[in-house]
């Protein structure tokens, strides 16, 4: 039986000046004590004082923990989880990045299960609701704002696991374009790629549906003709819109499709080598693509035409072909890395990230090439 299922955060307010709107929201939800979760660099940008000062005005008690990590060991959740009880906070606030938006969703879990975190890598293991949450992205990359996942690093294994839930879905998710303003080129083309690979991926996953076709397809629309924009001129209030839309819509359609083999091969090589995550997935999307194409040409080619290329009098191969090179050529327009070697990857690390990216066994399996570990290891070399 032929069976559809879409999911997504239930409250999703976006636009300009948007922020003021918190404490409203802090207060429709039922809440009196916050616990706001963010890194160290989004504390010392102003938006997390701004953040404070909304709380203040609505008459919010509010506790700060601002040590979430690039791509946080799950380590670190005991630490959220201490201030957030400490505080006996009702509702969390994730403000930042994905890793700041994630620790967000699994502190407000283990607040109300037990722990360790790590019995919950997987899908569908926690057992009930966490606290509410209200995430605010101040970069337009994950899309975690709208998806039921986390994503932390085991550093004992080397490997970044996921933990799936519906319960891990925000409250709310409120999106700011101006929070974005600030973003530095190379994060906003870092961020940028990561979200326009999920669209990407999303659509070419064997799970996508029609629902999901038309997210991914608008967010490929909206990223691809705005990431440029939003790096070479960070103030473009219209381009920075653009981009938090798309990488939210992107967002919902891989929540829902899954991504594949790309964000698979990025886990090893983040893990192992600290590659930020944006870059990593940029770095085996050509390698990836070229590998995936014999699985579905068709949509291969689609791809082409949304990202703008002339696809008129092609074949499909020849079109998916010209995909990749408009994918190639937004890299290198944003000058993001597209080489393993850079990160001081080199042939003897192959054999190893080939093991590993075969245990990432939840995207591996939305792929729609069957892979080896013998074909890991070769678009492991292309991409040295």
């Amino acid at each position: 039986m032929h069976q559809e299922i879409f999911a997504t955060t239930p409250r999703i307010i976006l636009g300009t000046g948007t922020i003021a709107r918190l404490g409203d929201e802090v207060r429709r939800l039922g809440g009196t004590s916050v616990c706001i979760i963010t890194d160290p660099g989004v504390a010392a940008s102003g938006i997390v004082e701004r953040v404070e000062g909304l709380l203040d005005a609505a008459g919010l008690s509010h506790v700060r923990f601002d040590k979430v990590e690039a791509d946080p060991r799950y380590e670190i959740v005991e630490d959220a989880l201490a201030v957030a009880r400490g505080a006996k906070a009702d509702v969390i606030i994730g403000i930042g990045g994905g890793s700041s938006l994630d620790m967000a969703k699994i502190t407000a879990v283990m607040a109300t299960n037990e722990g360790p975190v790590g019995k919950y890598f997987g899908t569908d293991l926690i057992p009930a609701p966490g606290l509410k949450t209200i995430l605010i992205p101040t970069t337009a990359g994950t899309g975690s704002e709208v998806t039921p996942i986390v994503i932390l690093s085991d550093h004992h294994e080397k490997l970044k696991k996921g933990i799936v839930s519906p319960y891990i879905f925000p409250a709310v998710a409120l999106l700011d374009a101006e929070l974005t303003i600030g973003l530095p080129p190379k994060v906003t083309a870092a961020t940028g790629m990561d979200a326009l690979i999920h669209a990407l991926e999303a659509y070419t996953s064997i799970n996508a549906t029609p629902m999901t076709d038309l997210l991914a397809k608008e967010a490929i629309h909206l990223i691809y003709n705005n990431i440029r924009s939003a790096y070479a001129k960070g103030d473009n209030l219209p381009a920075r819109e653009n981009m938090l839309r798309g990488a939210m819509l992107a967002g919902m359609a891989f929540a829902n499709a899954g991504v594949t083999a790309v964000h698979a091969f990025a886990y090893p090589i983040g893990a192992e080598f600290h590659i930020p995550h944006g870059i990593a997935n940029t770095i085996m999307l050509v390698p990836v693509m070229r590998f995936n194409q014999t699985g579905n040409l068709g949509r291969f080619a689609e791809l082409a035409a949304f990202l703008g290329q002339p696809v008129a009098g092609l074949s499909l191969r020849q079109a998916a072909a010209s995909a990749v090179t408009a994918l190639t050529e937004l890299a290198e327009d944003l000058a993001v890395p597209q080489h393993l070697a850079a990160y001081g990857v080199t042939e003897e690390h192959v054999p190893t990230l080939a093991a590993s990216v075969m245990l990432v066994t939840r995207l591996l399996a939305n792929n729609p090439r069957h892979m080896t570990q013998e074909d890991a290891a070769v678009i492991y070399r292309q991409a040295l």
